[in-house]
């Protein structure tokens, strides 16, 4: 047995687990605590979110496919009968945006706005997008190689992933700094014990991008183009086209998930093998070897730790009972470390043959961005270790406090 943090206590006899998601010791290395869950409580009630969290392999694997679990609720039973409390004014503009995001519906609605997108994200399209990807990496290093020394993320991280996305929608690149800025104020709404001052700016920022897109969508029905934007107003699904509402919630579902995610797991992915003090020479030597390490990196330090699922029946899973309405919480990040899954799993060991990551979900919400995501640190990785053979952190990396979402706000190489 572990000795146990200060700011953590498991009472393994109940699974009542108090946990302070705000301590930095925890967010800055949630993979210690997600060890100590599972060797004391893989299924726990956390007490401070007042919630059943799961982090075993097998349960969160399960959980992400059971059809008795959904994203949403209030296509099955109305607020009162669930004892929900009413929408709140100054969230209007981003409850507006949500209200037909991919993220939060279920089938028929979900299988409909999917199907629709589905086609520009598979394997075979995506893979189109290589040389591109790697011309904007190689472009962006030519512009700090000569410093020796570069903040990662406001220097390559941040534009990327965004640049990209845009593109494959059609938005100009100019526009990358303004929405990372609104995805930012978004994402906010996802912070443990948020503030008013937190859910007024994720609402500004939720008009902001509904109001851009509304625009845009007016310019392509006036002037098409070949972009992704152009195919979603145009194409049909069983004679239906989307709404103007559903164009504005997938689009931003699309530029938030198809960026965000991405951005965390390139400075993830380069502090952990930094830290590792594996020769990235071995680690990128040919693409089934890269293939490896990404899918490593995924396993151990995953962009996005939790999703929730509301039960839409009465349920019952590792012992315990769920009332419909209840909602449950899946920790993906724990689950790629559980020691019945993965022999010493807090150490990055690329040449694992051992069960997938879940870094990306599975089921019907398994993310449609997965292959460019892993496209994009495919390629931008190994580019990124040739061009600069000697890097180093150079200072302690600055990890966000997001905690739903575990990346970095600064990381200093020098090289």
């Amino acid at each position: 047995m572990h000795a146990l943090p200060d700011f953590l206590r498991i009472d393994s006899e109940t699974r009542r687990v108090f946990l302070d998601g705000r301590n930095p010791a925890f967010y800055s290395d949630p993979n210690r605590v997600y060890a100590l869950l599972h060797e004391h409580c893989p299924t726990f009630y956390w007490e401070e979110q007042r919630q059943w969290f799961f982090t075993g392999y097998d349960h969160v694997n399960a959980l992400l496919r059971d059809r008795r679990f959904g994203r949403q609720i209030l296509h099955i039973a109305g607020r009162e009968d669930l004892g929900l409390p009413a929408p709140q004014p100054h969230l209007e503009n981003f409850d507006l945006a949500e209200r037909h995001s991919l993220l939060e519906l279920e089938p028929p609605e979900h299988t409909r706005l999917r199907t629709l997108v589905n086609r520009a994200f598979v394997s075979r399209h995506i893979e189109r997008l290589r040389p591109e990807i790697a011309e904007l990496a190689e472009k962006l290093i030519d512009g700090f190689e000569k410093d020796g020394g570069t903040e990662l993320l406001s220097s390559f991280a941040d534009i990327i992933p965004v640049t990209m996305i845009a593109r494959m929608i059609g938005i100009p690149d100019e526009m990358g700094p303004q929405l990372l800025d609104w995805s930012h104020a978004y994402v906010g709404m996802y912070m443990f014990k948020r503030t008013a001052e937190d859910e007024h700016a994720a609402d500004r920022a939720a008009k902001e991008f509904a109001d851009y897109v509304k625009d845009l969508i007016a310019e392509r029905r006036r002037s098409p183009r070949g972009d992704l934007l152009t195919h979603m107003i145009h194409t049909e699904h069983k004679g239906q086209y989307l709404t103007d509402d559903e164009l504005v919630s997938t689009t931003i579902v699309l530029l938030n998930a198809g960026h965000e995610a991405t951005v965390h797991q390139i400075g993830n992915s380069v502090r952990v093998i930094l830290e590792s003090g594996l020769p990235p020479s071995e680690l990128f030597r040919d693409d089934a070897a890269t293939e490896r390490t990404v899918e490593e990196t995924l396993r151990i330090c995953a962009p996005v730790h939790i999703f929730q699922r509301w039960a839409l029946d009465d349920v019952e899973m590792d012992g315990l009972s769920f009332k419909r309405g209840e909602k449950v919480s899946l920790i993906l990040a724990a689950a790629n470390l559980d020691p019945k899954k993965f022999s010493d799993p807090l150490t990055f060991k690329p040449n694992r043959h051992e069960a997938p990551n879940l870094s990306f979900g599975a089921g019907i919400h398994f993310c449609i961005g997965a292959p460019l995501a892993r496209l994009e640190l495919n390629t931008v990785l190994p580019i990124l270790f040739r061009r600069l053979p000697g890097m180093l952190i150079a200072k302690t990396p600055v990890v966000k406090d997001v905690y739903h979402f575990h990346g970095l706000e600064r990381l200093e190489l020098s090289w």
